[in-house]
């Protein structure tokens, strides 16, 4: 029995040393995020397709074997610019076929000009009937028809000719072609679209908003937004009048966009309604049919609190953050959520501004543990 209670005072003693040690730890280093107040702008994005200024579809009009393709697939074109020769020699027979009766129609009308002429003063003597001069001269007329629809025919001959050669009606990017030399095209199911030329030193992105989306828009906008307020906010600089566009690889498109159409009626297939903006490509960066982010500033939301969403912790649907008070000891505080802006987001009740917050560690920390706070170099991934 001595021994036994010399073993548990034993124990005890170098437990209490092993407390005292821990104890006298030094506090740990806890980077930190100081919250701040200031205006943050408030945007939506969308997701929307490039198309080209224009987007011209080339087509053949008439229809054979394709001749000659005079271009390179992939390059600028310039407007008038050959693209594509049909095999003309039909056409060439249509127009020889057309000139042809053209001039048989030339020669009746002589012939019943000459008849005519040779009717008239005939007819003045009473050397000939009435109803032959009348005759005579409906003769006549029918010739100056004939000859009129002989040469409509030969236009139109000579226009069909002409479609064998197709030129480019824009200047502006030919992608690749869908038919090559020595095939039929002109009729299904040989392709009828050859290619597309593209203006692409500005482009339109098309985007669409849903339903809700624009009804939550437009109740925001008539309950707290005027157009007079709008301008103010744009001349002031809070609101930005253009647009942003952020490319598949998540970058920052580096030029401005503007809305230039709205729908005016919602596409009951879809239940969205469809906007467009434009951008320019001075660069030629952009292409059609690329997706792209389009984020439009809607309002400023301004002294708000804005935070990283990795300072938060979450349970069951609460939210709350680790801040350092002015003892360096951690505090848990509940907080109210507000807007998401990226990788960070707005609080809107909890927090006054100042407050330390704990970033990147809150596995390491709890509640009453004194800490050396260490400011953060967070930045922001949608920073700018």
């Amino acid at each position: 029995m001595k021994y036994l209670s010399f073993t548990l005072i034993t124990v005890l003693l170098v437990a209490c040393k092993g407390d005292k040690d821990v104890a006298q730890l030094p506090p740990q280093e806890i980077p930190v995020f100081e919250a701040q107040k200031k205006d943050v702008p408030i945007y939506n994005e969308f997701v929307g397709q490039i198309y080209g200024l224009k987007d011209i579809p080339i087509r053949a009009r008439v229809d054979g074997f394709l001749e000659k393709i005079s271009f390179e697939e992939g390059t600028q074109v310039k407007k008038g610019q050959l693209l594509y020769s049909i095999d003309p020699d039909p056409y060439l027979a249509q127009v020889a076929a057309q000139e042809s009766k053209l001039a048989e129609a030339e020669t009746m009308k002589v012939n019943a000009k000459n008849e005519l002429d040779r009717y008239q003063p005939l007819a003045e003597i009473n050397a000939v009937s009435q109803s032959d001069l009348d005759a005579s001269q409906a003769t006549y007329d029918a010739s100056i028809a004939s000859v009129n629809a002989a040469k409509a025919n030969v236009s139109q001959a000579r226009i069909k000719l002409g479609y064998t050669t197709i030129e480019s009606p824009i200047e502006g990017l030919i992608g690749k072609t869908e038919a090559r030399e020595g095939e039929y095209v002109g009729k299904e199911p040989n392709p009828v679209i050859l290619n597309t030329v593209s203006r692409i030193d500005t482009v339109r992105v098309h985007f669409s908003i849903s339903e809700s989306k624009y009804l939550e828009l437009a109740r925001e906008y008539q309950r707290n937004r005027t157009v007079e307020d709008v301008k103010r906010d744009v001349e002031d600089g809070k609101v930005e009048p253009y647009i942003d566009l952020i490319l598949a690889d998540g970058t920052l498109y580096d030029e401005k966009g503007v809305i230039d159409f709205v729908n005016s009626q919602i596409n009951t297939s879809t239940g969205s309604l469809l906007i467009q903006a434009s951008f320019p490509n001075t660069a030629r960066l952009l292409r059609p049919g690329l997706y792209a982010k389009v984020r439009v500033q809607l309002t400023v939301a301004e002294d708000a609190i804005l935070i990283p969403q990795r300072c938060l912790s979450e349970l069951q649907g609460e939210y709350s953050v680790m801040i350092v008070d002015d003892n360096n000891q951690i505090k848990s505080v509940p907080v109210k959520l507000g807007t998401r802006v990226g990788d960070m987001v707005i609080i809107e009740d909890g927090l006054d501004g100042g407050e330390k917050i704990v970033i990147d560690a809150l596995q390491k920390i709890r509640a009453g543990m004194e800490v050396v706070p260490v400011a953060s170099d967070f930045t922001s991934k949608n920073a700018g």
